[in-house]
């Protein structure tokens, strides 16, 4: 099993930055592919950000220039830098991890954190 943990959210004022962190444990798993989705109220989850584990990136275009994804693989652990906030990126954010364990791939979902960016 693994378990996500994400921390970071919190609010803040247009304009400003929000690192969000998400680590991922357990035992008997690699992590191929983690990333960012975010679900804002009344609306459907959405990519926010990917990763490989090789470290090529991908962004939905709301925040291409604006939020950076990274990961550090030595430490399970994949980090959403978010600058240039604005009120639409207010949402849950929810960290995802694709992880192989037995020769077999499956997708884990943190609890998810809140950003609120203020007006």
């Amino acid at each position: 099993q693994v378990q996500l943990v994400e921390s970071g959210g919190g609010l803040v004022q247009a304009g400003g930055s929000l690192r969000l962190s998400c680590l991922a444990s357990g035992s008997g798993f690699s992590i191929n592919s983690m990333g960012w989705y975010r679900q804002a109220p009344g609306k459907q989850r959405e990519l926010v950000a990917t990763i490989t584990s090789s470290g090529t990136s991908d962004y939905a275009d709301s925040v291409k220039g604006r939020f950076t994804i990274s990961r550090d693989n030595a430490k399970n652990t994949v980090y959403l830098q978010a600058n240039s906030l604005k009120f639409e990126d207010t949402a849950v954010y929810y960290c995802n991890a694709w992880a192989q364990i037995m020769n077999r791939e499956y997708a884990y979902w943190g609890q998810g954190t809140q950003v609120t960016v203020s007006s």
